[in-house]
């Protein structure tokens, strides 16, 4: 099986625009706003969108890179053939026998592989190639916010504080694929550090509430080992479980989603807040009304008042009609007063 002439997926080609480090020309809001994996589609040149935290150069050499990456192919193949074997051997029980101590097929098969991925940890090792990746899926309809969230928190966030540098995400297929789910890899110098590992671990369950798939070393990748690969050696060298217990990585998770809930109902009644103080500053004020008998005597009755007012006042004629009256008096008055000033004449 010969795996030397593998294209890398793990470095940065030269000169690739669709990169960004702290030397970029552009800031990293600019870049996730005009490079979004739901957006981007690859036409056999832009497979990844990269976020660098840090310009730092790989601590191994290119020679103690090419030695493991010999090793771990040939070792690879060596395990392959060997689980074939087992397959094909029927002097293997499939059962086991506590009888006989024979051990099952799968038993034997398993302690190869075991084995296996002791000889890949010892290759890694010696020679100094030892960083990975954290393993995240993410559908199309959420991969751009987790993809910002991400670099954001890898650039100046919590990321910044643990030992992960560097991120990439899948950009979108030519094709619309049913149910796609880009893939996205958070970077450690280091896959058999578990305590760097973890604390990397924490930090994308607590603090970004993505699903994780394990931990994967730049080796496997390189030699082909993926979940389908017939050696049937495990694709990660750390899974979720190994790391942390399912109720931790709930407890993380949740803690995450309900403080995500909170926030977000504030920022609505902060904007409904806001919203309402701005139309009542744009409505007319009313001009007050003055108050009559009834609102100066909160205690005074219909009855009462309609007694106080006339019943022509009540229409709104009873001033004009009243003035008439009095005038008519008054010019009766002074008819007959006239009329007896001419009789003593």
């Amino acid at each position: 099986m010969s795996t030397s002439t593998k294209k890398s997926d793990d470095t940065i080609p030269p000169e690739y625009p669709y990169a960004w480090s702290p030397n970029s020309t552009m800031t990293l809001d600019e870049f996730i706003t005009k490079y979004k994996p739901s957006m981007v589609q690859n036409d056999g040149t832009k497979p990844w969108l990269w976020v660098r935290s840090k310009d730092t150069e790989s601590l191994t050499s290119v020679e103690d890179q090419a030695s493991a990456l010999a090793k771990a192919a040939t070792l690879l193949q060596e395990v392959t053939e060997k689980v074939e074997q087992i397959k094909n051997d029927d002097s293997i029980p499939v059962r086991s026998s506590k009888k006989t101590g024979a051990k099952s097929k799968k038993e034997v098969r398993e302690q190869v592989q075991a084995e296996a991925v002791e000889k890949l940890k010892d290759i890694s090792q010696e020679h100094g190639y030892v960083c990975g990746k954290w393993l995240i899926f993410a559908p199309s309809d959420r991969v751009d916010s987790i993809w910002a969230g991400i670099s954001s928190s890898l650039v100046s966030g919590p990321l910044s504080s643990t030992s992960a540098s560097c991120a990439k995400v899948a950009t979108s297929p030519q094709n619309e694929v049913s149910g796609y789910q880009h893939v996205i890899c958070v970077y450690i110098p280091d896959v058999y550090d578990k305590e760097s590992v973890t604390e990397v671990m924490h930090v994308l369950l607590r603090k970004h509430g993505v699903n994780l798939s394990g931990v994967k070393s730049d080796l496997y990748t390189l030699i082909g080992l993926d979940s389908k690969h017939p050696s049937g050696i495990s694709s990660t060298v750390w899974k979720n479980t190994a790391l942390l217990k399912d109720a931790e990585i709930k407890e993380l998770k949740d803690a995450y989603f309900a403080e995500l809930s909170a926030s977000k109902a504030a920022a609505s009644a902060q904007t409904e807040t806001t919203k309402k103080s701005k139309q009542a500053e744009g409505k007319p004020r009313l001009l007050l009304k003055k108050k009559n008998v009834k609102d100066e005597d909160p205690f005074a009755s219909d009855d009462e008042t309609d007694a106080k007012q006339p019943d022509s006042d009540k229409s709104g004629k009873g001033t004009t009609a009243m003035k008439r009256a009095h005038d008519s008096e008054r010019e009766g008055d002074e008819g007959i007063a006239r009329g007896k000033a001419k009789r003593k004449k």
